[in-house]
């Protein structure tokens, strides 16, 4: 059985994800969760704060899920990596499939204009998926299987392709699994050393 602050957070993401920030109550959170509205309160300040708190949990949770997912990682170079990194983030977009969807939503952005600390968390967790895809980059240089280019700015580019593909999936949109291969074929064209 899941305790009260655990629930309250899963079923917040959920409404956030679905709803939006704007049009999710905490009457209707309560409801949902099937607890007194005070007893949020007990647990989160505010509205804003519960938000937040979503926030973290989704950074602390995807560099967990990423720092496991690469200690069992079999790739021979860094642009193999990256072929790993691309599946991953698919595979990671579709189980926290509400939390992407929260990610990939207006309102956390709209929060992020007023509030400094929401534009501090979601920097944080734009940054910690760039970073996977820049430590692949960056692995793949060391061992010249990946062209010397700014590592950042590509880690940035294929980031943006991946999570594009991650967006069309998570609104219904088109299928990423669909295009998977192909993706990782560009990437590849994009990133092999053909010197090295």
């Amino acid at each position: 059985m899941m305790t009260k602050k655990p629930a309250i957070l899963q079923c917040a993401t959920r409404l956030f994800a679905l709803k939006g920030y704007k049009e999710t109550s905490m009457a209707e959170l309560a409801k949902n969760v099937g607890i007194a509205q005070g007893t949020i309160f007990y647990h989160y300040r505010s509205k804003e704060d519960l938000f937040l708190s979503i926030l973290v949990a989704f950074k602390e949770d995807i560099t967990a899920e990423f720092e496991n997912h690469f200690k069992s990682a079999v790739s021979q170079n860094g642009l193999e990596m990256i072929e790993e990194v691309i599946s991953f983030y698919f595979n990671i977009a579709e189980i926290m499939e509400d939390r992407f969807l929260l990610l990939h939503r207006h309102d956390a952005y709209e929060l992020a204009q007023v509030n400094p600390v929401c534009r501090e968390h979601l920097e944080a967790i734009y940054t910690c998926l760039v970073d996977m895809f820049e430590k692949a980059i960056i692995t793949g240089q060391q061992d010249g299987s990946i062209v010397a280019l700014p590592a950042r700015k590509i880690a940035l580019i294929i980031f943006t392709m991946v999570d594009s593909l991650v967006r069309f999936n998570t609104y219904r949109l088109y299928s990423a699994g669909t295009l998977s291969n192909e993706l990782i074929a560009v990437c590849r064209s994009i990133l092999k050393n053909y010197t090295g």
